[in-house]
């Protein structure tokens, strides 16, 4: 059973740090392309960051150069650096697993889920 497990969500101020897990089990990580997403109120979901099974890496406009990802095949984890946190990264964030390389980096292309952890920034 492909279980994902999102931690480290909290509430902080503008211009704060946060660093988010999510912990993988029940498939081969190592394979696995994997994504953060994000849900705010009002907004659609959004693709913010990217790592391929290779550890490549690209991000969305809104957090380049102040999020970054990694992952950790052996421990089955992947993180998410948050630094200069502002109001609008507030929201639901998404781990997310596909099999296959996606091609436009959209939530549809992954196929599982886990359940979000909540990131409040406050100004």
């Amino acid at each position: 059973q492909v279980q994902l497990v999102e931690s480290g969500g909290d509430s902080v101020q503008a211009g704060g740090s946060l660093r988010l897990s999510c912990a993988a089990s029940g498939f081969t990580y190592s394979n696995a392309f994997m994504a953060w997403f994000r849900l705010a109120p009002g907004k659609e979901h959004e693709g913010v960051a990217f790592v391929d099974s290779a550890g490549s890496t690209r991000y969305a406009d809104s957090v380049k150069g102040r999020f970054t990802t990694s992952r950790d095949n052996a421990k089955n984890s992947l993180i998410l650096q948050m630094n200069s946190l502002k109001p609008e990264d507030t929201g639901m964030y998404y781990c997310a697993a596909a099999y296959y390389r996606p091609y436009y980096y959209t939530g549809a292309e992954y196929r599982y889920w886990g359940q979000g952890t909540q990131v409040t920034v406050s100004s």
